[in-house]
């Protein structure tokens, strides 16, 4: 009897010692499971983290590209419109003509500013004439991308003569002169186009050689 109560007694013991040795186990596997689930779970943050990162860095780039072959960009590297980009500067325009949008704008050169009296030129520039010199900047933007093509067949299909509307309201006339673009403003000066269908991220450019001015 004493064996056979000695043998239950072992054999009770072996059995709750494995099923002790199985909680054990099925605890560290749970630890394991749980240790793992949360490497991969910050892993995974992490990498999206990255790529998140790595956008926002590509969509910065884009738009880095994008203001530097702006109008106004374009004008702060064009050594024949340095005038120009000083002058957006000073009207507070350089921002919306380096932002996304669709203009065509009729950039007059150095030497077009030049043509103008010192006077009317340290007048324009003077900050409590920043009103006016923005009036007179904004007369040579034109709302949408009118490329040559574009131009010369409204030209064509106008008989010779196209009037459009500045983003001011006041208009501007195109001609032709040969195979030149001349563009008449509303004082009835006339400036001609030296360089013209010059691409820009939010536009297109024509460099002319005469400041234009509206009608008064």
């Amino acid at each position: 009897m004493m064996i056979k109560k000695s043998s239950i007694l072992f054999a009770a013991a072996l059995t709750a010692f494995v099923f002790m040795s199985s909680c054990e186990d099925g605890k560290k596997k749970e630890e394991q499971m749980r240790i793992e689930t949360e490497r991969v779970e910050m892993e995974a943050a992490e990498n999206a983290k990255i790529e998140l990162e790595a956008e926002k860095a590509k969509e910065a780039k884009i738009k880095e590209e994008a203001r530097a072959n702006s109008v106004a960009g374009q004008a702060m590297t064009n050594e024949n419109l340095t005038t120009l980009a000083g002058a957006l500067q000073a009207a507070d325009l350089s921002t919306m003509l380096s932002e996304p949008g669709e203009y065509t704008v009729f950039a007059p050169s150095n030497q077009a500013f030049e043509k103008l009296s010192q006077k009317k030129r340290d007048e324009l520039m003077l900050p409590e004439n920043k009103e006016m010199l923005s009036e007179v900047l904004t007369y040579h933007v034109v709302p949408g991308v009118i490329n040559s093509e574009k131009l010369a067949a409204a030209i064509k299909g106008a008989n010779g003569s196209y009037t459009f509307k500045t983003v001011t309201g006041e208009e501007l006339t195109a001609s032709m002169s040969g195979d030149q673009f001349v563009i008449k403003d509303g004082s009835g000066k006339k400036a001609q186009v030296i360089l013209g269908n010059v691409p820009a991220s939010n536009g297109i450019i024509y460099i002319i050689d005469t400041v234009l001015m509206a009608k008064k």
